[in-house]
């Protein structure tokens, strides 16, 4: 039986002394209950999709955001959860980061672009909660196909395409990757990764001491190895610029350290930074392009990952529009063909 007064008849917020933190609490108890005693009579059940949609979010939103006490109440969860869901009316949108004290709601935007011609070659939507990296092969598809059989591919991207899967990614379709890749983090000012040698032959990583630790498989959660240098800290003259832990400084080394490690000291080049400082900002007015309109690529006008994909791709093709008109191309029977020298 559902317990909510007015029977859920009246849509909006419940009716309660908002002020009153054991009021919020019997509301949030009850409102839990209504919904674990609709989802126990669709249990098992053949109902239509949207109501199996419907019951499917219904118990991820109560799931996620919900903990029952050691009384059996239910109370709002003190944490968040995992790829949680922010929205019943739009359940693809997801929170993200612009930076760690700047956030959003909704989704990413992405585009890969021409830097020759500034025009954009393809478009791709994410939740706000996906890395840039993880659309990059997306974006590139029909590029990295051909990539070995061209010319040589060159990819630019800032530090948030400076993965190392995508680095791989692009290595193995012979392309060359222009993208900076963040440095290991030294916490507390303490020696980072890069003070470390790390033989992936022999599997074995070397401090800055000269102590020497085998590496071993990490956990089946985290892909990658770890190397333990446990009692060897405990009378290292270095120790307190390495570490805090009683037991000893830990490397991680992941799958893809011997793509990022490369990619580290490549960009030290000064050939890589002048190319890359000359191209990035050409992408960079790009993206201004798309959001310089508050109803641009800025905010969503639609709802869903898929409308609002469309929605992008043609924002993205009005900007190309424009830029077409400035590089003075026409269209022909065989296509878009820009002024040669001398015309």
């Amino acid at each position: 039986m559902l317990r909510r007064d007015d029977d859920y008849v009246r849509a909006g917020k419940p009716s309660c002394d908002w002020d009153d933190e054991t009021a919020r609490g019997e509301l949030v108890d009850a409102l839990a209950r209504d919904a674990h005693a609709l989802l126990a009579v669709l249990d098992g059940r053949q109902v239509a999709e949207p109501v199996a949609q419907a019951a499917a979010l219904l118990a991820t939103m109560v799931g996620q955001d919900l903990d029952q006490d050691e009384a059996g109440m239910f109370r709002i969860a003190p944490r968040v959860a995992k790829d949680r869901v922010i929205s019943t009316v739009d359940p693809q949108a997801r929170h993200g980061h612009k930076t760690s004290a700047r956030g959003f709601d909704g989704y990413k935007g992405h585009v890969a672009v021409d830097p020759d011609s500034e025009v954009i070659t393809a478009t791709e939507v994410t939740a706000g909660n996906t890395g840039d990296a993880a659309s990059a092969a997306d974006l590139l598809a029909g590029d990295l196909v051909d990539a070995a059989a061209q010319e040589p591919l060159r990819v630019y991207g800032d530090s948030s395409y400076g993965a190392g899967q995508l680095l791989d990614t692009l290595e193995q379709a012979g392309a060359e990757a222009v993208c900076k890749v963040q440095p290991p983090p030294a916490v507390g000012g303490r020696f980072s990764k890069d003070a470390f040698t790390i033989d992936l032959d022999s599997a074995a990583v070397t401090c800055p001491a000269g102590q020497t630790a085998p590496l071993r498989l990490a956990n089946k959660q985290r892909p990658g190895s770890v190397a333990s240098f446990g009692q060897a800290c405990a009378t290292c003259p270095l120790a307190t610029r390495c570490t805090n832990s009683k037991t000893g400084r830990t490397v991680f080394v992941g799958p893809y350290e011997e793509q990022l490690a490369r990619a580290r000291a490549k960009q030290h080049d000064p050939d890589f930074q002048h190319d890359y400082r000359a191209t990035r900002p050409k992408v960079e007015r790009k993206i201004a392009h798309l959001t310089r309109r508050r109803h641009g690529g800025r905010r969503a006008r639609v709802r869903g990952q898929v409308k609002l994909a469309a929605d992008f791709a043609l924002l993205a093709a009005a900007v190309n529009l424009a830029r077409l008109a400035i590089l003075g191309a026409c269209h022909t029977s065989s296509g878009w063909v820009l002024p040669t020298n001398g015309q």
